[in-house]
């Protein structure tokens, strides 16, 4: 059985992240969609509330789980027993942010990583600019699924209430 880890912060989840996990999950055997705590960035979402999200949009696929990734990457695809590490590419902005990361988590864990082109449908979508339109009000549905759009409008009304 083949494992592959599919990381990021999801906050939010994306159409175009389902997007990639899914066609991850026709390669391997099972994806493990690691939902990461990323201290460079403020989290809309709690990583608790994001893996419960991951979950619930991911809940009627078979060979898709969600575990939080606290520490390294590395050690976590160790843990999980993952073949490969599986991320998204948008364009080639996204290749140089990544590049680094591969190549990093390839000398520590030896695990390679493989790239997924995205739908370019979806390729304007980022998780930054999904909470810039919700924050002023503006239509996300089309952005998220539908449990996301719910969960960041309800965050932001309590941060705008705070």
């Amino acid at each position: 059985m083949t494992t592959a880890v599919c990381p990021g912060s999801f906050d939010p989840l994306t159409l175009g992240h389902v997007d990639v996990i899914r066609r991850a999950r026709s390669m391997f055997d099972e994806v493990v969609v690691g939902v990461a705590r990323n201290s460079t960035k403020a989290s809309l979402l709690p990583v608790e509330q994001r893996v419960a999200l991951v979950r619930d949009v991911f809940s009627g696929v078979d060979g898709v789980r969600v575990e939080a990734v606290d520490g390294l990457l590395a050690d976590f695809v160790r843990t999980v027993g993952a073949v490969a590490v599986v991320k998204g590419l948008r364009g080639g902005a996204d290749f140089d942010a990544e590049l680094p990361m591969a190549l990093m988590n390839r000398h520590l864990s030896g695990v390679e990583t493989v790239f997924v082109v995205g739908d370019q449908a979806l390729a304007h979508i980022a998780s930054s600019l999904v909470k810039d339109v919700a924050r002023y009000g503006g239509p996300i549905d089309d952005l998220v699924p539908g449990v996301v759009a719910d969960a960041v409008r309800t965050a932001l009304r309590g941060r705008d209430a705070g």
